[in-house]
């Protein structure tokens, strides 16, 4: 059993996709197809604002993925993940524009961006929006997002991480280049800024020499929040040094309380509190005002996903090319250089439901994590059961279908899971650090993990 939870109330995350999504929910005839328009995703933030949500959480892809087949074919065909996507960073300035408390965060890959380009973004993004901004550090595993970065290939995942390592102590640096009060607006003297408060990093690695400082003050919060989704033993070590919020697919409270419990031991031997780390993982509820109403759109969206949707959608995840196996026998075991997470749960389900790849492309195209279908009450309930049992410090909210589906999670769920006293009635602070019970980092505050990690290593 896990430990008893010090905190009272969880996190709400949203995953919102800037494109269609799942396979099945695009064609749901309640579904609206204004990914293009930027009404849209005001519309989004407003539901999600109104519901106390942390924050908005856009994933990226930086390529249209053709591992299935060898070919984008089934990616265009059914709308898969990847079929269209638009830069999220550009997304959450509209977000931010029409809110003044919810999170905005967005997707930057460390294997194809610059750390200065990144920390300059994200620093902007904290001031423009009063301190509510995050980065979802990726390090990213397709060959195809490669070859959009003038690469032959992907690196390995290990050098990968190497490279994330460095570039968050770039960012970091960076971020840290201006001193809090290096900014004076002093018209008498004159002194805008106090060139003895900001600072060159003169940074030389293995991977980037960046000289500084940032031509950005020091974001509001310290730092942006930092989440991740590293589920590989390099990965989670990446995470519990750098990360504040870790998204995460799991197929059972079981493994989720195991994963809850070992990411929380690795953050202490990095020198970190527990509490300083949010675990999240990712929910697809379906809800509805009856458990019958819930489950006829539940099927209904189920029927609305082709197998090869699915299938298209997890070789993207795990960069292996599933149509290579017959659809009619289980998964085989395989070594997966894309997300290990992913694997690890379809792994689970196969085993325990005897699922061949057919059945899994189908329930991979329409997965709801948890058995979070049924009414308000319902998926109220299965919510506290994973953050009283030590499985979640909150979710992150994915829609079966946009934006209906965050529109029936936040005028049936939120009002019941504040009613029993689990979230928030309202925002306590304006920055999403402070939503998150996060503190602000001080300057220089990432140098003794760096120290930590040399040793863990």
């Amino acid at each position: 059993m896990a430990k008893p939870k010090t905190q009272s109330q969880m996190h709400l995350a949203a995953f919102v996709t800037a494109g269609p999504g799942r396979p099945g929910g695009w064609r749901f005839p309640s579904s609206e197809s204004g990914w293009l328009d930027g009404d849209y995703y005001r519309r989004i933030a407003q539901t999600l604002e109104r519901g106390r949500f942390d924050m908005a959480f856009f994933a990226d892809i930086l390529a249209v993925p053709d591992r299935f087949e060898g070919s984008n074919d089934s990616q265009l065909r059914y709308g898969s993940l990847g079929s269209l996507r638009l830069d999220p960073l550009q997304v959450l300035q509209l977000m931010g524009a029409s809110t003044s408390r919810l999170g905005l965060a967005a997707t930057r890959s460390t294997s194809y961006y610059q750390p200065f380009e990144v920390a300059r973004s994200f620093a902007t993004l904290d001031h423009l929006t009063a301190g509510r901004a995050a980065w979802n550090v990726v390090t990213s595993f397709q060959d195809a997002e490669a070859r959009n970065f003038s690469l032959n290939e992907q690196f390995p995942r290990n050098r990968r991480y190497d490279r994330a390592d460095e570039f968050l102590e770039v960012a970091t640096k960076l971020w840290d280049s201006w001193e809090d009060d290096a900014l004076q607006f002093d018209r008498q003297t004159p002194l805008f800024a106090d060139p003895e408060k900001v600072h060159y990093i003169d940074y030389k690695g293995e991977w980037f020499n960046v000289r500084g400082p940032l031509n950005v003050p020091r974001p509001p919060q310290g730092y942006p929040v930092i989440i991740q989704a590293g589920a590989s033993d390099r990965g989670r070590d990446f995470a519990a040094r750098w990360a504040d919020v870790i998204f995460v697919s799991h197929d059972s409270i079981d493994s989720a309380i195991a994963f809850y419990r070992e990411m929380k031991e690795r953050v202490v031997r990095f020198g970190r509190s527990p509490d300083s780390l949010k675990i999240l993982p990712s929910i697809t509820p379906v809800v509805a005002e009856t458990k019958s109403l819930a489950e006829e759109k539940a099927a209904i969206l189920r029927d609305l996903v082709e197998p090869r949707a699915g299938l298209t959608t997890l070789s993207y995840h795990l960069d292996v090319d599933l149509s290579a196996f017959p659809l009619d026998e289980p998964l085989p075991n395989v070594e997966v250089p894309g997300v290990q997470g992913h694997y690890d749960e379809v792994r689970e389900a196969t085993a325990r439901d005897g699922l061949t790849l057919g059945d899994l492309g189908k329930r991979y195209g329409s997965r709801y994590e948890g058995d979070m279908i049924g009414d308000a009450q319902h998926v109220s309930d299965k919510l506290v059961e994973w953050f009283e049992r030590g499985a979640a410090d909150g979710f992150t909210v994915s829609a079966p279908y946009q934006p209906g589906g965050f529109d029936d999670f936040v005028r049936l769920v939120v009002p019941e899971l504040q009613k029993r006293g689990v979230f928030r009635a309202d925002y306590a602070g304006s920055t999403l650090r402070d939503h998150l019970g996060l503190e602000r980092p001080e300057i220089g505050g990432w140098e003794s993990r760096s120290d930590i990690r040399r040793k863990v290593a």
